[in-house]
């Protein structure tokens, strides 16, 4: 598999300026992309490598991260060498953008539609971006780790037994 490894990011490397941050962990490859350049790799993996499964898309808030605060994370899998990429793409909050993956992925759909109502990344493209797990008018996006965890008022709870 390491030869395989070697000719994908082989590959990535010479495609890819933003390309960055390349490790291998167990069995699972991560990299980094920018949001203008992931389009055009996950066509390159789909086509060229045959990760034509989708596991997984989520993000992830870094609230200490400057103008890198969501990341975008995309799992995927080739079934017929069960390898698996881990694809990180981090965005400013305030501009929080990145092309719909629906074109080479139909489960993306449910999974950009999540991300986008957890996390408020605007999937740029996709046909019917709305919350679907929230109520439409809730005003904000409640994994961001922007309010406090529990009611600091509360007086029936010990953190020290929590371990905090």
């Amino acid at each position: 598999m390491t030869a395989y490894f070697n000719d994908i990011k082989e590959n990535i490397e010479k495609e890819f300026q933003s390309f960055q941050n390349w490790n291998t962990n167990s069995d699972i490859i991560t990299f980094e992309v920018s949001a203008s350049e992931i389009t055009k790799l996950l066509e390159m993996l789909y086509h060229d490598f045959q990760f034509q499964f989708l596991t997984d898309l989520t993000a992830v808030h870094y609230p200490e991260k400057e103008k890198q605060e969501l990341c975008v994370v995309y799992h995927l899998h080739n079934l017929s060498k069960r390898m698996r990429l881990r694809i990180k793409v981090y965005l400013d909050i305030t501009k929080p953008n990145i092309p719909t993956a629906i074109n080479l992925f139909s489960a993306a759909n449910w999974m950009e539609r999540e991300t986008f109502d957890f996390f408020g990344v605007h999937f740029v493209g996709h046909p019917n971006l709305t919350r679907i797990l929230n109520v439409e008018d809730m005003d904000y996006f409640p994994m961001r780790k922007e309010y406090p965890m529990e009611d600091p008022t509360r007086i029936d709870k010990d953190d020290h037994m929590f371990g905090r």
